[in-house]
């Protein structure tokens, strides 16, 4: 896979084996022209940044790109859309699946996690932004397992899989970074919110301090994504340099930031079809 025009060397190009029409990036904080504490690329609109700053690091992100990136008002639910050229920015999702060449899927994150999908005929693509709340979702449906479906749909209506193997074994997933188990510290409802519907997920929690507890966020990913009969997972394994938390000269952080900083940027993860 060619690198886009432009590319920051501090961003990062996912490494899994895509298809040549399929293209991926995830951007760093380095970069862009906001100031601090939004230094330097933040590409959110929402988090009390200048908003021609955002605006010129939108900009900056699109030149690095062959396609147009379909920012999404995510609510961390796990609702998603298909995109389509005409779809303004804003509308309410926390992920989307697109077929249209030039169109790419964008997810916002600052400690939940990104996820990028493909068909491994690359004639469909989707991203998905997965904090607790969404990757836990509903009664065992959350917005991993809703990506998956709307990504099934749509890559039916374009005759995206063979009938040579199963879909799930057709699909490629790609884990940016996110907040770490070291320092992902959580209360006693958001453990019951997965072991309540597997109880396997215990062994992703570690005792903290308290009442507290540690999880790891993609490995509930992973174990989401292997329930849904998906095995080709790559990226983020959980390894220190993945960590949002622990690297602030890297990645925007929301929990490290919000309260000591009094704000923390985004960063951008995109999947398009050349």
């Amino acid at each position: 896979m060619r690198s886009p025009t432009q590319l920051h060397p501090d961003w990062l190009i996912p490494d899994w084996p895509a298809p040549d029409r399929v293209r991926a990036l995830c951007s760093t904080r380095a970069g862009g022209r906001s100031r601090p504490p939004y230094d330097s690329l933040n590409l959110g609109a929402h988090v009390g940044d200048d908003p021609q700053a955002v605006q010129a690091n939108r900009q900056l992100l699109q030149g690095a790109m062959t396609a147009r990136p379909v920012f999404l008002h995510q609510v961390h639910g796990s609702a998603g859309l298909t995109l389509a050229q005409a779809m303004p920015d804003g509308r309410s999702a926390d992920a989307g699946v697109s077929a249209e060449p030039g169109l790419a899927c964008a997810v916002l994150v600052a400690d939940c996690l990104p996820l990028l999908l493909c068909s491994s005929s690359g004639a469909v693509v989707g991203a998905a932004h997965a904090g607790w709340r969404g990757l836990a979702g509903d009664g065992a449906a959350g917005v991993i397992e809703a990506t998956l479906e709307r990504l099934v749909g749509d890559g039916h209506a374009c005759r995206a899989w063979s009938g040579a193997q199963p879909v799930a074994e057709q699909i490629l997933v790609w884990l940016g970074p996110c907040i770490g188990a070291q320092a992902f510290e959580v209360g006693a409802d958001v453990v019951d919110a997965f072991v309540s519907q597997d109880a396997g997920a215990a062994r992703l929690f570690q005792r903290s301090v308290g009442h507290k507890w540690l999880a790891d966020l993609q490995g509930l990913a992973r174990r989401r994504l292997r329930a849904w009969g998906v095995s080709r997972i790559y990226g983020n394994d959980g390894g220190a340099g993945w960590c949002t938390f622990s690297n602030p000269s890297r990645f925007f952080s929301h929990r490290r930031d919000q309260v000591r900083l009094g704000g923390s940027g985004r960063m951008a993860a995109c999947v398009w079809i050349d």
